[in-house]
């Protein structure tokens, strides 16, 4: 009989930040599969503001899979990562006429799992 080994997973959320998810979304397709190694020299080098947002997403997900799980950061590697849309801010921008022409401001929410890779 096959013994089933738990696999252990670290994960990391951040809630309401204030970038359009379309934005977030091309920079998280950048790193999905990738080491965590690789995938923090990618978004050094990616001009975009995302980048710094999701560098210290990663970081935080590797914090939590070092201290609550023992897991090697040499050995871990980007499992899954998604966006999703948060609140939207609603604005007004007046124009002529006495009209009000309606200005989107959108938030993210963004997700990323860490695993080791075996």
């Amino acid at each position: 009989m096959v013994e089933e080994q738990e696999v252990l997973e670290a994960r990391a959320h951040v809630r309401q930040v204030r970038i359009a998810p379309r934005k977030v979304r091309v920079v998280a397709d950048l790193i999905r599969g990738k080491n965590l190694r690789d995938a923090e020299a990618i978004l050094r080098h990616t001009p975009k503001r995302a980048s710094a947002i999701l560098a210290k997403l990663l970081k935080s997900a590797a914090a939590n899979a070092y201290h609550n799980f023992d897991m090697d950061p040499r050995d871990l590697f980007v499992q899954a990562i998604w966006v999703d849309g948060g609140p939207t801010l609603k604005r007004i921008h007046p124009r002529s006429r006495g009209q009000a022409f309606a200005i989107l401001k959108r938030t993210s929410h963004v997700s990323v799992v860490l695993r080791e890779r075996h």
